[in-house]
């Protein structure tokens, strides 16, 4: 039977605050689930307790002929994978088990096992947070979501709202993490969904069943805004935490250091072709009930007539972010005016430290003043303590396992045996191997999980077999933040399968549908756009 409006619009708002009050990691107790689906989780976290500290001792009992150093961390390294996929404590503290692990087992002294939490890298995170709290908390990602749309035209049908929310998602979570930017939207994808069921239901016999949270257009909407989110964020170094950990472990491996300019250009081909792609398989899988609306646009109205002016915190948190935006492109603009050899590219890239500018911004934020007389700020500590420093000690620890990799020289042992094993001796078949080794491995545990650990293990099978490491490290860097199939690849795959309007089958066709597609467009697009910009070796 139908429900009722209200039954509708109080679960819908039921629904919307719950995910928007939600954390990234959250425990078993946390969720609301499913008998069945509670029962897979209750097993899988129980699982993974006894199983990590199993698979850690068996294998340090193992007589594997390896050096003591590189047995303990792979002992300690499988460990923690098996704590990221079956997640019994949160994704971020079976890292950290993972870090004291190694320095109790000693494989190296607790300092150099720590060092890589002082990179600049880990900074730029931070700073990006803060940023994005900002804008989340003045509500000026909303707006711009809102002004894109308002453009005339696009409430008239169905696929071109699918279009434009997938667009201003993948823009916005370019900047600002993908988590977040989802769940900044969600209530937006939430209302236009409520205004074109209503429309549905009206075209809809009595005598048929009608849910509004079993629509095409719905899963469509919803899985278009955690789709684009990805797609989204690799567009820039700081849309998703692989782009960072494969940035720096490339530099690390080849000296070579991708400036912020020159990632987003390249990214940008491959990000423009994967979210036409990405509307496209979507609006084909899950065909809109109805193609023209009435009533969208009215919404959209309504909504920016309630958020007023820009606020004088807006204002301020615009001043910030573009100070910041533009102190990350200027290295690369002097280098491609001045060359990335000229002593003007090196000194500017120094100074203007990607990280040191990140926290320059959301200083900003604490000295900008929206009413002086009273010394209140854009931003004061407690809001930006809230920013999720789960993510950031999550990264910092794939960084430490990435550098132990190359210290205790792991990684080049491995790589060798892969690449006799599978006889990956050119870059092409080591490229496809990197992207689908990092999609499969995108699947089934934490994105940054799934970059800490291939591109670490890709860098020493191309040095093994003489190829240049940057492309299929680039590849693999790129296929990190894939992960479309299932709820638990990626948190905003969750919040939007939360909703309750992307039954899993369907969230898994679509899901493997680009998958496949993904993969081509990277295997073929970044080694062209590598060779146009004349980067790598």
């Amino acid at each position: 039977m139908a429900q009722s409006d209200d039954a509708d619009g109080g679960r819908t708002q039921s629904v919307t605050s719950a995910l928007l009050s939600g954390s990234t990691y959250r425990g078993l107790a946390e969720q609301k689930l499913t008998p069945a689906e509670e029962r897979f989780e209750r097993a899988r976290r129980t699982v993974g307790f006894f199983l990590a500290p199993a698979v850690t001792i068996v294998f340090l009992l193992l007589p594997t002929g390896l050096d003591p150093a590189q047995h303990k961390l792979a002992a300690v390294l499988l460990g923690v994978v098996v704590l990221w996929v079956c997640e019994p404590v949160p994704i971020p503290v079976g890292g950290l088990i993972g870090v004291a692990a190694i320095v109790i087992l000693g494989v190296l002294p607790a300092d150099d096992v720590l060092a890589p939490f002082g990179s600049s890298t880990v900074f730029v995170f931070i700073g990006a947070f803060i940023l994005a709290q900002a804008m989340l908390r003045h509500g000026l990602a909303r707006r711009f979501a809102f002004r894109i749309l308002s453009i005339r035209g696009v409430g008239k049908s169905t696929w071109r709202v699918i279009v434009a929310l997938g667009a201003v998602t993948a823009v916005i979570s370019a900047f600002i993490s993908n988590t977040a930017t989802v769940a900044m939207l969600l209530p937006t994808a939430v209302g236009l969904l409520s205004v074109i069921a209503e429309l549905i239901k009206r075209q809809t016999p009595e005598d048929k069943p009608f849910d509004p949270l079993r629509l095409r257009v719905g899963i469509a909407l919803m899985l278009v805004l955690a789709y684009g989110a990805s797609v989204g964020g690799l567009l820039t170094p700081i849309g998703s935490p692989p782009n960072l950990i494969g940035r720096e472990l490339i530099e690390e491996a080849t000296g070579q250091r991708i400036s912020f300019l020159e990632w987003t250009v390249l990214a940008l081909p491959a990000c423009a072709l994967m979210f036409v792609l990405l509307a496209a398989v979507l609006i084909l899988l899950n065909r809109p009930e109805i193609k023209r609306l009435t009533g969208v646009e009215e919404y959209v109205a309504k909504e920016r007539e309630q958020l007023g002016k820009l606020s004088r915190a807006e204002w301020n948190t615009m001043i910030a972010f573009l100070v910041t935006v533009t102190l990350w492109v200027t290295p690369g603009i002097v280098a491609l005016v001045a060359g990335s050899d000229s002593s003007a590219y090196e000194t500017i890239s120094n100074r203007l430290d990607e990280g040191i500018v990140a926290v320059l911004g959301a200083a900003l934020l604490f000295v900008l003043p929206v009413n002086w007389p009273q010394r209140k700020f854009t931003l004061t500590w407690t809001e930006a303590v809230r920013i999720d420093w789960g993510t950031v000690l999550l990264f910092g620890t794939g960084i430490i396992f990435g550098s132990l990799l190359s210290d205790t020289e792991l990684a080049q042992t491995v790589g060798t045996a892969l690449a006799s094993t599978f006889g990956l001796t050119s870059t092409v078949t080591l490229t496809v191997f990197a992207v689908l080794v990092a999609i499969v491995v995108s699947e089934t545990t934490s994105n940054t999980a799934a970059a800490a650990v291939v591109v670490p293990i890709v860098i020493p099978i191309a040095a093994a077999a003489g190829i240049d490491p940057f492309i299929p490290a680039l590849a693999a860097t790129f296929a990190a933040s894939f992960g479309f199939m299932l709820p638990v690849s990626t948190p905003q795959n969750a919040i939007v399968y939360g909703s309750g309007a992307v039954p899993i089958t369907k969230m898994i066709r679509s899901g493997v549908v680009f998958d496949v597609a993904g993969a081509i467009l990277i295997m073929l697009l970044i080694p062209l756009m590598v060779g146009v910009l004349g980067m790598g070796g």
